[in-house]
């Protein structure tokens, strides 16, 4: 027979450990490939190297992009009180790796899923010599003066 004290010893380390397991509100969320949705279109999130996600500082929720442009367009339509605070993660065109979008590089002559033209980078050097390198920012800009 199993006692009383090892039974509520397993118990209370077994939640300890599943503590430990929860992630941060700031990591990158796993992408359901071909079912999530963008959150601004509604088309599926297949694109591996220009997806965009976005989490809400405070309550962690995420929201996928097929494209940075929707996202840019999504905190603008929306009128995203916290979008200054939002964590985003932009894939590597090259890689396909999770970057941070607002130190990403930008280059402009890219074909993306929603046609917003602007591909994220890690680093300078992976850029095509001669391509045009513009940053979060300015990407958000252009974006939104398109959108009007």
């Amino acid at each position: 027979m199993i006692s009383y004290k090892f039974l509520l010893s397993f118990l209370v380390l077994g939640s300890l450990f599943s503590g430990c397991e929860r992630k941060s509100v700031s990591d990158v969320a796993e992408v359901h490939w071909d079912r999530d949705m963008c959150a601004r279109c509604v088309m599926v999130v297949s694109d591996r190297k220009n997806t965009v996600q976005v989490r809400e500082p405070q309550s962690g929720k995420i929201y996928m992009f097929d494209d940075i442009g929707c996202m840019a367009l999504w905190f603008e339509d929306e009128k995203i009180a916290w979008k200054d605070g939002a964590i985003i993660w932009i894939t590597d065109l090259s890689t396909g790796e999770w970057i941070n979008a607002r130190t990403a590089f930008y280059d402009t002559q890219n074909i993306t899923p929603m046609a917003y033209g602007f591909s994220a980078h890690k680093t300078k050097e992976s850029i095509k010599e001669g391509e045009e390198i513009v940053d979060f920012n300015e990407v958000v800009k252009r974006v939104v003066k398109i959108g009007k």
